[in-house]
Protein backbone atom coordinates (compact mmCIF):
# COMPACT_ATOMS: atom_id res chain seq x y z
CA UNK A 1 0.00 0.00 0.00
CA UNK A 2 2.94 2.34 1.12
CA UNK A 3 4.70 1.63 -2.49
CA UNK A 4 1.06 2.28 -4.50
CA UNK A 5 0.96 5.39 -2.67
CA UNK A 6 4.44 6.40 -3.13
CA UNK A 7 3.74 5.42 -7.10
CA UNK A 8 1.21 7.54 -6.95
CA UNK A 9 2.76 11.05 -5.15
CA UNK A 10 5.56 10.32 -8.35
CA UNK A 11 3.16 10.50 -10.50
CA UNK A 12 1.17 13.30 -9.42
CA UNK A 13 4.56 15.71 -9.08
CA UNK A 14 5.43 14.46 -12.19
CA UNK A 15 2.24 16.19 -14.32
CA UNK A 16 2.49 18.98 -11.74
CA UNK A 17 6.01 19.80 -13.09
CA UNK A 18 5.33 18.90 -16.87
CA UNK A 19 2.19 21.57 -16.34
CA UNK A 20 4.64 24.12 -14.52
CA UNK A 21 7.07 23.52 -17.27
CA UNK A 22 4.64 24.01 -19.70
CA UNK A 23 3.35 27.48 -18.08
CA UNK A 24 6.56 28.77 -18.78
CA UNK A 25 7.10 28.25 -21.83
CA UNK A 26 5.63 29.75 -24.97
CA UNK A 27 6.08 28.54 -28.98
CA UNK A 28 6.66 30.03 -31.63
CA UNK A 29 6.58 28.36 -35.11
CA UNK A 30 8.47 28.20 -38.09
CA UNK A 31 7.23 27.06 -41.28
CA UNK A 32 9.56 27.09 -44.16
CA UNK A 33 11.59 24.51 -46.99
CA UNK A 34 13.95 23.27 -44.60
CA UNK A 35 14.16 20.60 -47.27
CA UNK A 36 14.02 20.90 -51.20
CA UNK A 37 14.56 23.49 -53.80
CA UNK A 38 14.80 26.24 -51.28
CA UNK A 39 15.95 24.99 -48.63
CA UNK A 40 19.13 27.29 -48.04
CA UNK A 41 16.43 29.76 -47.86
CA UNK A 42 14.18 27.81 -45.67
CA UNK A 43 17.18 26.99 -43.18
CA UNK A 44 18.47 30.36 -43.24
CA UNK A 45 14.74 31.71 -42.02
CA UNK A 46 14.96 28.71 -39.22
CA UNK A 47 18.35 30.08 -38.23
CA UNK A 48 17.57 33.58 -37.74
CA UNK A 49 13.86 33.04 -35.68
CA UNK A 50 16.40 30.76 -33.43
CA UNK A 51 18.75 33.16 -33.17
CA UNK A 52 16.94 36.21 -31.93
CA UNK A 53 14.92 33.50 -29.64
CA UNK A 54 18.79 32.20 -28.19
CA UNK A 55 18.80 35.79 -27.27
CA UNK A 56 15.61 36.72 -26.36
CA UNK A 57 15.75 33.59 -23.57
CA UNK A 58 19.01 34.78 -23.13
CA UNK A 59 17.99 38.04 -21.13
CA UNK A 60 15.13 36.35 -19.20
CA UNK A 61 12.35 35.11 -22.29
CA UNK A 62 9.09 36.70 -23.03
CA UNK A 63 6.94 38.31 -20.27
CA UNK A 64 9.00 35.89 -17.83
CA UNK A 65 8.71 32.42 -20.61
CA UNK A 66 11.45 30.72 -22.70
CA UNK A 67 10.54 30.64 -25.89
CA UNK A 68 10.42 27.03 -28.18
CA UNK A 69 10.76 26.61 -31.70
CA UNK A 70 9.21 24.56 -33.15
CA UNK A 71 9.32 24.15 -37.22
CA UNK A 72 7.46 22.62 -39.71
CA UNK A 73 9.20 21.70 -43.19
CA UNK A 74 6.96 22.99 -45.85
CA UNK A 75 8.88 22.23 -49.00
CA UNK A 76 7.87 25.66 -50.44
CA UNK A 77 4.68 23.87 -51.32
CA UNK A 78 1.22 24.29 -50.82
CA UNK A 79 -0.15 20.82 -50.15
CA UNK A 80 2.56 20.42 -47.50
CA UNK A 81 2.20 23.74 -45.90
CA UNK A 82 -1.45 23.18 -45.11
CA UNK A 83 -0.75 20.20 -43.18
CA UNK A 84 2.44 22.35 -41.41
CA UNK A 85 -0.37 24.90 -40.41
CA UNK A 86 -2.45 22.21 -38.93
CA UNK A 87 0.43 20.71 -37.05
CA UNK A 88 2.23 23.83 -35.64
CA UNK A 89 -1.68 24.42 -34.35
CA UNK A 90 -1.68 21.40 -32.68
CA UNK A 91 1.73 22.34 -31.04
CA UNK A 92 0.53 25.22 -29.49
CA UNK A 93 1.84 28.10 -31.14
CA UNK A 94 1.07 31.58 -30.94
CA UNK A 95 3.27 32.80 -33.70
CA UNK A 96 4.68 31.55 -37.05
CA UNK A 97 7.24 33.02 -38.81
CA UNK A 98 6.32 31.72 -42.36
CA UNK A 99 6.55 30.23 -45.30
CA UNK A 100 9.27 31.69 -47.56
CA UNK A 101 6.91 31.14 -50.99
CA UNK A 102 3.83 33.28 -51.74
CA UNK A 103 1.73 29.48 -52.28
CA UNK A 104 2.87 28.20 -49.23
CA UNK A 105 2.41 30.90 -47.25
CA UNK A 106 -1.30 31.51 -48.66
CA UNK A 107 -2.34 27.47 -48.48
CA UNK A 108 -2.22 27.97 -44.46
CA UNK A 109 -3.43 31.22 -43.88
CA UNK A 110 -6.90 29.95 -43.21
CA UNK A 111 -5.79 27.59 -40.59
CA UNK A 112 -4.29 30.08 -38.55
CA UNK A 113 -6.57 32.44 -38.84
CA UNK A 114 -9.32 30.42 -37.54
CA UNK A 115 -6.93 29.64 -34.36
CA UNK A 116 -6.15 33.03 -34.01
CA UNK A 117 -2.58 32.43 -34.26
CA UNK A 118 -0.34 34.94 -35.82
CA UNK A 119 1.45 34.49 -39.24
CA UNK A 120 4.21 36.61 -40.73
CA UNK A 121 5.71 36.28 -44.31
CA UNK A 122 8.12 37.09 -46.70
CA UNK A 123 5.51 36.08 -49.68
CA UNK A 124 4.90 38.96 -52.20
CA UNK A 125 1.87 38.18 -53.66
CA UNK A 126 -0.67 40.93 -53.78
CA UNK A 127 -3.62 38.24 -52.73
CA UNK A 128 -2.03 37.30 -49.46
CA UNK A 129 -3.88 40.45 -47.84
CA UNK A 130 -6.84 40.15 -50.34
CA UNK A 131 -9.01 38.26 -47.06
CA UNK A 132 -7.58 40.83 -44.42
CA UNK A 133 -7.07 38.06 -42.05
CA UNK A 134 -6.46 40.38 -38.78
CA UNK A 135 -3.82 37.08 -37.86
CA UNK A 136 -1.56 37.70 -40.80
CA UNK A 137 0.88 40.74 -41.35
CA UNK A 138 3.78 40.66 -44.14
CA UNK A 139 7.54 41.66 -43.43
CA UNK A 140 8.46 42.22 -46.97
CA UNK A 141 6.89 44.46 -49.51
CA UNK A 142 4.24 43.36 -52.14
CA UNK A 143 4.97 42.51 -55.95
CA UNK A 144 2.93 45.73 -57.05
CA UNK A 145 5.64 47.91 -55.46
CA UNK A 146 8.35 46.17 -57.37
CA UNK A 147 6.62 45.80 -60.40
CA UNK A 148 6.23 49.75 -60.42
CA UNK A 149 9.83 50.40 -59.20
CA UNK A 150 10.93 47.57 -61.96
CA UNK A 151 8.87 49.38 -65.08
CA UNK A 152 9.96 52.71 -64.26
CA UNK A 153 14.08 50.95 -64.62
CA UNK A 154 13.09 49.06 -67.69
CA UNK A 155 11.20 51.61 -69.52
CA UNK A 156 12.49 55.42 -68.50
CA UNK A 157 16.21 54.45 -67.11
CA UNK A 158 17.21 51.94 -70.26
CA UNK A 159 14.58 52.31 -72.61
CA UNK A 160 13.95 48.98 -73.89
CA UNK A 161 11.51 48.88 -76.89
CA UNK A 162 10.99 45.07 -76.90
CA UNK A 163 10.55 43.79 -73.62
CA UNK A 164 10.13 39.71 -73.06
CA UNK A 165 8.14 38.87 -69.81
CA UNK A 166 8.28 35.48 -68.41
CA UNK A 167 7.51 34.05 -65.10
CA UNK A 168 6.52 30.11 -64.13
CA UNK A 169 2.76 29.56 -62.79
CA UNK A 170 3.03 29.87 -59.14
CA UNK A 171 1.27 32.80 -57.13
CA UNK A 172 4.17 34.78 -56.58
CA UNK A 173 5.64 34.62 -59.64
CA UNK A 174 2.64 34.65 -61.92
CA UNK A 175 1.27 37.65 -59.92
CA UNK A 176 4.80 39.32 -60.49
CA UNK A 177 5.12 39.04 -64.28
CA UNK A 178 1.50 39.90 -64.52
CA UNK A 179 1.65 43.28 -62.27
CA UNK A 180 5.36 43.82 -64.04
CA UNK A 181 3.69 43.99 -67.43
CA UNK A 182 0.81 46.06 -66.30
CA UNK A 183 2.70 48.21 -65.21
CA UNK A 184 5.51 48.60 -68.24
CA UNK A 185 1.98 49.27 -70.56
CA UNK A 186 0.88 51.85 -68.48
CA UNK A 187 4.29 53.38 -68.88
CA UNK A 188 4.28 53.21 -72.26
CA UNK A 189 6.06 50.58 -73.04
CA UNK A 190 6.41 47.65 -75.36
CA UNK A 191 5.41 44.22 -73.81
CA UNK A 192 6.06 41.80 -77.03
CA UNK A 193 5.46 38.78 -75.08
CA UNK A 194 4.00 37.52 -71.87
CA UNK A 195 5.27 33.97 -71.53
CA UNK A 196 5.47 31.20 -68.65
CA UNK A 197 7.60 28.18 -68.02
CA UNK A 198 7.01 25.21 -65.68
CA UNK A 199 8.82 25.28 -62.61
CA UNK A 200 11.84 22.43 -62.28
CA UNK A 201 11.53 21.71 -66.03
CA UNK A 202 15.31 22.50 -66.51
CA UNK A 203 15.27 22.92 -69.99
CA UNK A 204 14.04 25.56 -71.40
CA UNK A 205 15.28 25.86 -74.96
CA UNK A 206 12.12 25.40 -76.69
CA UNK A 207 10.68 28.65 -74.82
CA UNK A 208 13.79 30.57 -75.66
CA UNK A 209 13.89 29.68 -79.25
CA UNK A 210 10.74 30.98 -79.30
CA UNK A 211 11.46 33.83 -77.52
CA UNK A 212 14.32 34.88 -79.83
CA UNK A 213 12.70 34.88 -83.00
CA UNK A 214 11.22 37.80 -81.55
CA UNK A 215 14.42 39.49 -81.18
CA UNK A 216 14.05 41.27 -77.59
CA UNK A 217 16.11 43.89 -76.16
CA UNK A 218 15.35 41.83 -72.30
CA UNK A 219 13.96 39.10 -70.65
CA UNK A 220 12.52 39.72 -67.51
CA UNK A 221 12.17 36.66 -65.39
CA UNK A 222 9.70 37.01 -62.00
CA UNK A 223 10.66 33.37 -60.86
CA UNK A 224 12.78 31.60 -58.56
CA UNK A 225 16.47 31.56 -58.64
CA UNK A 226 16.27 27.90 -59.36
CA UNK A 227 14.82 28.35 -62.89
CA UNK A 228 16.23 32.00 -62.98
CA UNK A 229 19.67 30.75 -63.44
CA UNK A 230 18.77 27.78 -66.07
CA UNK A 231 17.20 30.56 -67.98
CA UNK A 232 19.97 32.69 -67.80
CA UNK A 233 23.04 30.13 -68.94
CA UNK A 234 20.41 28.70 -71.49
CA UNK A 235 19.81 32.53 -72.96
CA UNK A 236 23.64 32.41 -73.41
CA UNK A 237 23.97 28.86 -75.28
CA UNK A 238 21.09 29.80 -77.59
CA UNK A 239 23.27 33.24 -78.22
CA UNK A 240 19.86 35.29 -77.73
CA UNK A 241 21.56 39.00 -78.13
CA UNK A 242 19.29 40.25 -75.30
CA UNK A 243 19.17 42.01 -71.30
CA UNK A 244 18.45 39.59 -68.72
CA UNK A 245 16.73 41.07 -65.71
CA UNK A 246 15.28 39.24 -62.64
CA UNK A 247 13.02 39.92 -60.15
CA UNK A 248 13.54 39.10 -55.96
CA UNK A 249 13.61 36.05 -55.73
CA UNK A 250 16.09 35.07 -58.39
CA UNK A 251 18.27 37.00 -55.64
CA UNK A 252 20.47 33.85 -54.30
CA UNK A 253 24.19 32.49 -54.09
CA UNK A 254 22.46 29.33 -56.44
CA UNK A 255 21.74 31.73 -59.17
CA UNK A 256 25.60 32.36 -59.94
CA UNK A 257 25.95 28.22 -59.55
CA UNK A 258 23.36 27.66 -62.11
CA UNK A 259 23.90 30.65 -64.83
CA UNK A 260 27.70 29.96 -64.68
CA UNK A 261 29.80 32.34 -66.34
CA UNK A 262 26.49 33.77 -67.87
CA UNK A 263 25.76 35.63 -64.69
CA UNK A 264 28.32 38.21 -65.37
CA UNK A 265 25.98 41.21 -66.57
CA UNK A 266 22.56 39.96 -65.56
CA UNK A 267 20.66 42.89 -63.13
CA UNK A 268 18.76 41.65 -60.29
CA UNK A 269 15.58 44.01 -58.82
CA UNK A 270 15.41 43.36 -55.01
CA UNK A 271 15.29 45.25 -51.70
CA UNK A 272 18.55 46.26 -50.10
CA UNK A 273 20.96 43.08 -49.65
CA UNK A 274 21.89 42.10 -46.55
CA UNK A 275 25.37 43.33 -46.49
CA UNK A 276 24.75 46.82 -47.47
CA UNK A 277 21.79 47.24 -44.43
CA UNK A 278 23.07 51.07 -42.92
CA UNK A 279 20.82 50.31 -39.91
CA UNK A 280 21.87 49.39 -36.43
CA UNK A 281 20.03 46.74 -36.04
CA UNK A 282 21.68 44.92 -39.71
CA UNK A 283 24.97 45.32 -38.16
CA UNK A 284 24.09 43.37 -35.04
CA UNK A 285 22.52 40.88 -35.81
CA UNK A 286 24.11 40.34 -39.41
CA UNK A 287 27.63 40.23 -37.41
CA UNK A 288 26.14 37.57 -34.78
CA UNK A 289 24.60 35.70 -37.63
CA UNK A 290 27.73 35.16 -39.27
CA UNK A 291 29.51 34.38 -35.77
CA UNK A 292 27.17 31.59 -35.08
CA UNK A 293 26.52 30.24 -38.21
CA UNK A 294 29.75 30.97 -40.02
CA UNK A 295 28.05 32.43 -42.84
CA UNK A 296 26.00 35.25 -43.70
CA UNK A 297 22.13 34.62 -45.18
CA UNK A 298 21.77 33.42 -48.88
CA UNK A 299 19.10 37.07 -49.44
CA UNK A 300 17.26 39.36 -47.83
CA UNK A 301 14.52 37.15 -47.08
CA UNK A 302 15.38 35.84 -43.92
CA UNK A 303 16.35 38.78 -42.45
CA UNK A 304 12.38 40.16 -43.54
CA UNK A 305 11.31 37.07 -41.36
CA UNK A 306 13.79 37.82 -38.18
CA UNK A 307 11.97 41.35 -38.83
CA UNK A 308 8.51 39.89 -38.31
CA UNK A 309 9.29 38.00 -35.31
CA UNK A 310 11.05 40.60 -33.93
CA UNK A 311 7.39 42.80 -34.47
CA UNK A 312 5.81 39.74 -32.84
CA UNK A 313 7.85 40.15 -29.85
CA UNK A 314 7.59 44.23 -29.29
CA UNK A 315 3.91 43.44 -29.81
CA UNK A 316 4.01 41.12 -26.87
CA UNK A 317 5.73 43.27 -24.90
CA UNK A 318 4.12 46.22 -25.27
CA UNK A 319 0.87 44.80 -24.63
CA UNK A 320 2.47 42.55 -22.12
CA UNK A 321 -0.14 39.74 -23.12
CA UNK A 322 0.14 36.88 -25.39
CA UNK A 323 -3.85 37.87 -26.56
CA UNK A 324 -2.91 37.31 -30.40
CA UNK A 325 -5.64 39.89 -31.11
CA UNK A 326 -4.07 42.63 -28.94
CA UNK A 327 -0.71 41.87 -30.42
CA UNK A 328 -1.94 42.34 -33.82
CA UNK A 329 -3.59 45.54 -33.11
CA UNK A 330 0.12 47.12 -31.44
CA UNK A 331 1.58 46.01 -34.64
CA UNK A 332 -0.47 47.78 -36.80
CA UNK A 333 -0.34 50.64 -35.09
CA UNK A 334 3.97 50.76 -34.67
CA UNK A 335 5.52 53.43 -36.11
CA UNK A 336 9.14 53.28 -37.65
CA UNK A 337 9.97 50.18 -35.53
CA UNK A 338 13.40 49.77 -36.05
CA UNK A 339 14.04 46.57 -38.32
CA UNK A 340 16.97 44.96 -39.39
CA UNK A 341 15.71 45.82 -42.91
CA UNK A 342 14.70 49.49 -41.89
CA UNK A 343 11.28 51.42 -40.36
CA UNK A 344 8.89 48.52 -39.87
CA UNK A 345 5.28 49.69 -40.66
CA UNK A 346 2.05 47.81 -41.34
CA UNK A 347 -0.87 49.21 -42.36
CA UNK A 348 -4.49 47.80 -40.94
CA UNK A 349 -4.82 45.08 -43.69
CA UNK A 350 -1.53 44.09 -42.72
CA UNK A 351 0.39 45.17 -45.20
CA UNK A 352 4.13 46.37 -44.92
CA UNK A 353 4.35 49.72 -46.20
CA UNK A 354 8.02 52.07 -47.12
CA UNK A 355 9.31 49.89 -49.77
CA UNK A 356 12.96 50.54 -50.97
CA UNK A 357 14.35 48.84 -54.24
CA UNK A 358 17.80 48.29 -55.59
CA UNK A 359 18.90 47.65 -59.23
CA UNK A 360 22.11 45.18 -59.30
CA UNK A 361 24.51 44.30 -62.05
CA UNK A 362 25.66 40.37 -61.07
CA UNK A 363 29.29 39.79 -61.49
CA UNK A 364 30.68 35.90 -61.93
CA UNK A 365 32.63 35.83 -58.73
CA UNK A 366 29.38 35.76 -56.84
CA UNK A 367 29.27 39.69 -56.03
CA UNK A 368 27.43 42.63 -57.02
CA UNK A 369 27.29 45.87 -58.23
CA UNK A 370 24.49 49.14 -57.23
CA UNK A 371 23.85 50.30 -60.44
CA UNK A 372 20.33 52.94 -58.68
CA UNK A 373 18.58 52.81 -55.79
Amino acid sequence: MILKNITKTIAVSAILASSLMAADVVKIGVQAPITGEYANEGQSIENFVKLIVEEKNAAGGLLGKQIEVVTCDDEGKAQKAAICAKKLVNEGVFAVIGSYTSGATEAAQTTYFRSKVLQTSDGTSDSLISNKYWTFFRNSFPNSSQSDFTAEYMVNSKKYKNIVVLSDYSSYSEGLGDATAASIKALGGNVIYRGKIKSGTQNFTAMLTKVKSMNPDVIYYSGYYTDGGLLRAQQAQLQIDADFVGGDSNDNPDFYKLAGASAEGSVLINFPTPEILPYPEAKKYLAAYKTKFQMDPPSIWSVTNADGLRAVIEGVEKTNSFDTKKISDYIRTMKDFPGITGPFNIREDGERVGAKFVVYKMKNDGTKDVVSE
